[in-house]
């Protein structure tokens, strides 16, 4: 698509710095609050520059988590080029980079979508029942994390604190404990209601889970961060996404190893390696596999056991790609 305008928006909780270019030319910088009626007013603003239309403007901004969500709104409201873009590319992009504040920061995503406007992907938002399997998922995590905040000290009280002292504290702390793993169940539950009330998630998980060792927690993030396995939808650049590929890092005589990359959803990586390790317990070809290559060909476990979470991932991508679920002695049909 053929942009004119380029405008770059730094997101914050309570403001929101907007930089419009038009073609490398900077126009202005405007601050508004972060709040749909000042977002509208400023687009009306906007609709009043010379030559400016909705279809040759491109709106860039970078993932901020739930700070972004209503000016997304308003400009999917308004069928506006929305760019989400990480903010590790944009700052990458752009060189030796010195001095920050909001309007440069907007400033320099402007400038990154007009020099990146061949290349950019517009965004469009996930459904509204994957929006919400997305949230519960955190209150998941934020409850699981908060429940190890308490429980852990109380164990370590029973082993260095009075028998006396260290009961109280567990009484203190059992109402809490209880309340969380309420919530927990609430959570997982309605997480459930959500999938078995939708065909086509529902259909998504059966095919996931059908894979030995993916549970329901790593399916509905699968399933999450593949957007319904709309916005990745092959096992290489869904390893990649979670950090599970080797990089080779060589530069003349020197020859390193292939190693993993950082930059990856560590979420993801961690329940996968979860499931690769319930998978060589049950699955009885993975685990042939992985006691062959450690113990036959001496190979380090962690590298084999990533080569496992892998194969999963390819598994779980078959399966979906195919809509079949997985055969454990699949025959593959020749024509």
């Amino acid at each position: 698509m053929e942009f004119e305008f380029f405008i770059g928006i730094d997101v914050s909780k309570n403001e929101l710095d907007f930089s419009v270019q038009q073609g490398k030319t900077f126009l202005f910088h405007k601050e508004i609050i972060n709040d749909p009626d000042a977002i509208y007013a400023l687009l009306k603003e906007l609709s009043k520059l010379k030559g400016f239309a909705m279809n040759k403007a491109i709106f860039c901004l970078e993932h901020t988590g739930i700070y972004s969500n209503h000016l997304l709104s308003c400009l999917y409201k308004k069928k506006a080029n929305i760019c989400l873009e990480a903010a590790s590319q944009i700052k990458k992009s752009l060189g030796n980079l010195r001095g920050k504040n909001d309007k440069v920061d907007s400033m320099r995503i402007a400038t990154y979508a007009y020099k990146s406007r061949e290349e950019l992907r517009l965004w469009s938002p996930r459904r509204e029942e994957v929006q919400q399997l997305a949230h519960l998922s955190s209150t998941r995590s934020r409850l699981i994390k908060t429940k190890k905040i308490l429980k852990i000290p109380l164990k370590e009280y029973g082993s260095f604190v009075k028998k006396k002292a260290a009961k109280q504290n567990t009484n203190l702390c059992n109402k809490a404990l209880n309340g969380i793993e309420a919530s927990l169940e609430a959570v997982e539950k309605e997480i459930m209601n959500i999938v078995n009330a939708d065909p086509e998630l529902k259909r998504l998980f059966t095919l996931v889970t059908s894979v030995v060792g993916i549970g329901k927690v790593t399916a509905i993030q699968l399933i999450v961060t593949t957007n319904e396995f709309k916005d990745i939808n092959n096992a290489s650049s869904y390893a990649c996404y979670a950090g599970l590929v080797p990089y080779l890092e060589e530069s003349g005589v020197f020859k390193g190893k292939g190693r993993v990359s950082h930059m990856a959803n560590k979420k993801v990586k961690t329940l996968l390696h979860m499931a690769a390790l319930v998978a060589i317990q049950y699955n009885d070809e993975l685990r042939a596999y992985y006691e062959r290559k450690v113990n036959i060909e001496k190979k380090n476990k962690m590298s084999v056991l990533n080569a496992v979470r892998n194969k999963l991932v390819q598994r779980i991508l078959s399966c979906v790609n195919q809509n079949r679920k997985y055969e454990k002695n699949y025959l593959k049909l020749v024509a």
